[in-house]
């Protein structure tokens, strides 16, 4: 097997310039935490099989005799496109044939950590005041536990550079193996469309020499490729999953199926901390199929020949259960959210200059506003199918954390984690809830009680009930306006739980959603309020953070808090730019005389959209926003008609970098501005007694497609590294509508969903 170009780990502190003796040095108190880290092995070596014929290059890419591609991706596709750009980046600097190549998920392992997520999770104060120290502890950390972790748009940013290095290290392989029975320099090969010349009369397949070349060494600088010109990446590839998702052959989890596999359906009662008391097994037994009630403290779950058979069962069973505690409702997620501004951990999160002697005395203008709690809604349920055995299990879902659901599973079961296989599927969507990781528990409990493989398919119901929403906040506005409508100041004050904390919580610590809930209470920090640091150079401004216990466990989203920090924030510029009476746009970017790439993507959606400068009556509307390098603007066309929002035209221009393929990012932008939409329509439910009254999609006010015109994405051009774009829409559309609405009703829609619920 060949050298792999560079071990993970190593090259990751060689491209931060970690010096470990200066930092074990300056450690002080931690270095007791650094040195336990550092007797730990540093090198890891993929954990890949190999089919006959196949030939392992590295952690990312296999190759057989035939020449097939076959990348390894370590990313959860759920819709996305990340099982197309990771291979399309790799199959440029191979060059590669596109029709050769195909994707295999990669196994769970160090090498395939997202440690970019991390970073962004798990930063702390501390990490923060200890610099690269800080980010070098969390990338250890993100490794040696084998963080593999999709979501936040980091997919692409943090696999980018791995995949160019793989491709160049396997096209500089198979150059010297050709070279090598050519006797020609190998410097003087290239590989294009699958094929290795000379530059003369000279080609070989890739399949022809792919065994010769792993058995040779990567050189010390590796080059990558020079050529402009034919180039696969920035072109708009087919996607690779497409085909199977077409002709029904693609595998979902609900599609898995095993031999003497028996089916299940689940109830876990009302949100909160529930406890099940009773249940009526004999009319379960009436249902022709049915096989039998598994039962924990938490949940119970009916088994039978098939799902219909399975949750019929439940239904006739009528669970019952005791909760503990106020259960869930509206009015208490409101009074939890405004008594939260009344409490004392609220905290100064982001500050510059002093806006107390400016506030003081002064005219200040002040707005409030509110976000409800948005549901995930996925086409595919939860879902999961287990095989469980006395000291091993098998586990087929799809999960945004395998490397923690393995854990999970392994800790439930009590056996080792290398015990655990899981096959790590497709999702059939996600928007960031299959973070969590109890449908695989709860399938292998359900497995092992039975004594058979499992399918475990949570209904759209319980898919509700049980659904860990964005979280809801409330913020209080303030701003004082200078001479020319410049903002002086500015102070936003946001009462909210903390999603991603009470995420890791339940998925890293095991800690079931009422108690996560609870212990974050009391918790202030920057994930909370991620959207209001300021893209604008204000001089005296200040984000202060509220935490808050509506009692209902939240969780992953597209642009998690930035759902409602943007909200929030280009709600409120708007505001301020119609009472100082200056056009919107151009009050924007009176204020962005640093961000140059925000105010191109202004100006350039402004003009797409004949934008008439947001007057009265035009039905305009737009916001900007900036997140991770990704820079973006939003202008629509809305209106109310019969009581019911519609919206005619969407105009979005995003500046991400160069994008590997400018399609894919273009309906990873459409796909998070409809979301965004749904959440701005009625993407969320009324709470009462613990539990939704609502669960039927057709009756949450969800957007369809005669509520939408025409919707376009410009990719502005650059020469910046690619971001991902999978969450930049969904934040911008709801601030852009509000804004849209105020111009033909000459109200202000300050919460979300934006129309009263019918």
């Amino acid at each position: 097997m060949g050298r792999a170009p560079l071990k993970h780990a190593q090259r990751k502190d060689q491209a931060r310039g970690i010096n470990r003796r200066a930092l074990l040095a300056g450690a002080g108190a931690s270095a007791g935490l650094v040195l336990a880290w550092a007797i730990w092995p540093r090198n890891y070596r993929p954990n890949l099989n190999a089919a006959a014929g196949e030939t392992i290059f590295n952690a990312f890419l296999k190759i057989d005799r035939a020449g097939q591609i076959v990348v390894i991706v370590p990313q959860t596709e759920m819709g996305q496109g990340i099982t197309t750009l990771l291979p399309q980046i790799l199959a440029d600097e191979l060059g590669a044939d596109w029709r050769t190549v195909g994707v295999q998920s990669a196994p769970v392992s160090p090498l395939y950590a997202n440690d970019l997520l991390a970073r962004q999770w798990l930063a702390s104060d501390w990490t923060r005041l200890a610099g690269e120290a800080g980010e070098w502890a969390i990338d250890q950390y993100a490794t040696r536990r084998a963080l593999m972790l999709t979501g936040a748009g980091t997919s692409v940013p943090m696999f980018h550079q791995s995949y160019r290095e793989a491709g160049a290290a396997a096209r500089v392989l198979l150059c010297q193996a050709a070279a090598a029975r050519w006797d020609v320099p190998w410097e003087s090969c290239d590989i294009q469309n699958g094929i290795i010349s000379d530059g003369g009369q000279k080609r070989l397949k890739i399949g022809d020499v792919v065994e010769d070349a792993a058995a040779l060494d990567v050189p010390e600088i590796l080059p990558f490729r020079q050529r402009q010109t034919d180039r696969l990446a920035g072109q708009d590839l087919p996607r690779l999953d497409t085909p199977s998702k077409i002709d029904g052959s693609h595998n979902f989890a609900a599609d898995i199926r095993l031999p003497d596999m028996v089916f299940a359906s689940i109830r876990q009662g009302p949100i909160g901390d529930a406890l099940l008391k009773s249940v009526n097994e004999d009319a379960a037994r009436s249902v022709t199929g049915f096989l039998k009630l598994v039962r924990t403290d938490r949940w119970v779950a009916a088994v039978a020949t098939n799902w219909w058979a399975a949750n019929k069962a439940l239904d006739l069973a009528d669970p019952v259960f005791e909760l503990m505690g106020n259960p869930v409702s509206s009015e208490g997620i409101e009074a939890a959210l405004e008594q939260a501004f009344a409490g004392s951990s609220g905290q100064r999160l982001y500050s510059r200059g002093d806006l107390a002697p400016l506030f003081d005395n002064a005219t200040i203008m002040a707005s409030e506003f509110s976000v409800d709690p948005g549901l995930h809604l996925a086409l595919e349920p939860m879902c999961a199918t287990a095989r469980v055995t006395d000291d091993a299990a098998e586990v087929w879902t799809a999960t945004q954390a395998p490397g923690l659901a393995r854990a999970a599973v392994a800790d439930a079961l009590g056996i080792a984690d290398g015990s655990v296989t899981l096959y790590s599927l497709h999702a059939g969507g996600s928007f960031g809830r299959r973070m969590d990781v109890d449908v695989g528990v709860q399938a292998a409990l359900i497995a092992k009680d039975i004594g058979r493989p499992v399918q475990l398919l949570w209904s759209r119901l319980e898919d509700v009930i049980q659904d860990r929403p964005s979280a809801p906040a409330h913020a209080r506005m303030a701003a004082k306006l200078g001479r020319n409508g410049v903002i002086e100041g500015w102070l936003a004050k946001v009462a909210a739980p903390c999603a991603m904390t009470q995420t890791w919580d339940r998925v890293a610590h095991r800690k079931l959603p009422f108690e996560a809930a609870r212990d974050a209470a009391g918790i202030s920090t920057r994930l909370a309020v991620s959207g209001m640091e300021l893209p604008y150079a204000l001089p005296n401004w200040a984000v202060d953070h509220f935490p808050a216990d509506p009692g209902l466990p939240v969780g992953f989203a597209p642009g998690n808090a930035r759902l409602h920090g943007a909200f929030f924030t280009e709600s409120f510029v708007d505001e301020l730019a119609h009472q100082a009476g200056i056009e919107p746009i151009s009050f924007r970017i009176q204020m962005l005389g640093g961000n140059p790439r925000l105010a191109h993507c202004l100006t350039t959606v402004g003009a797409m959209g004949g934008w008439q400068g947001g007057i009265e009556g035009s039905g305009q509307g737009l916001a900007a926003h900036q997140m991770d390098g990704v820079y973006a603007a939003v202008m629509v066309e809305a209106a109310i008609n019969g009581g019911k929002l519609s919206v005619g035209r969407i105009i979005a221009a995003v500046d991400g970098g160069d994008q590997v393929n400018p399609d894919i990012a273009r309906q990873q932008v459409e796909s998070g501005l409809i979301y965004g939409l749904a959440i701005a329509m009625g993407a969320s439910v009324p709470y009462a007694r613990g539990m939704p009254r609502r669960a039927i999609m057709g009756r949450m006010d969800l957007p369809r497609l005669a509520d939408i015109g025409e919707v376009s994405v410009e990719l502005v051009r650059s020469s910046a590294p690619p971001a991902e774009l999978t969450d930049i829409g969904a934040p911008l559309i709801a601030p852009a509508v509000a804004n849209a609405l105020f111009t033909v009703t000459g109200q202000r829609f300050r919460k979300l969903p934006l129309l009263p619920r019918t």
